[in-house]
């Protein structure tokens, strides 16, 4: 099993959580956090949400990621899928499941892992809403997110 998907088609929670557990006996706690398309952003309905990737860059990239997760709390396993491509509301965009012996440190990690995909993994997001397309730029509070583990938000570009 890889540690990191990035792909169009959809994930089953249940089969990739049994999977990563399988892995390990010592697996005391699982963490799993999925995320999914909404309907709504900054008051305007979203028809639709388009994400774009660099492959082979964006994989990297997760993948020291998810070895920076490794090397700051004592886990065992960690699966990250990301999908890309055409999507519409309610379908899901993202799984992060940490393992590791108890609760706490699968916790942290699994919200760390998603801090850093919400402001460092390199995707492009474009939302169709009534008034046309428009490209989702990072949020200030993700960056707040991610500056409480010690890591700074690159500048914007613009």
């Amino acid at each position: 099993m890889h540690r990191v998907s990035i792909q169009t088609h959809d994930f089953d929670v249940s089969t990739e959580l049994a999977a990563l557990r399988a892995r390990d006996a010592r697996v005391g706690a699982v963490c799993c956090f999925v995320g999914t398309v909404r309907d709504r952003n900054e008051g305007d309905s979203v028809a639709s949400m388009e994400l774009e990737h660099y492959p082979g860059m964006t994989e990297k990239s997760i993948e020291a990621m998810v070895d920076a997760a490794f090397a700051r709390f004592n886990l065992y396993g960690v699966r990250v899928i990301h999908r890309v491509g055409l999507l519409a509301p309610m379908d899901q965009i993202v799984m992060v499941a940490v393992t590791s012996a108890h609760r706490g440190e699968s916790f942290q990690a699994c919200e760390f892992v998603m801090d850093y995909l919400k402001t460092q993994a390199p995707f492009w997001k474009k939302e169709q809403t009534p008034d046309g397309a428009r490209w989702v730029d990072a949020r200030v509070s993700d960056d707040a997110a991610l500056a409480r583990w010690g890591i700074a938000a690159p500048p914007q570009v613009g």
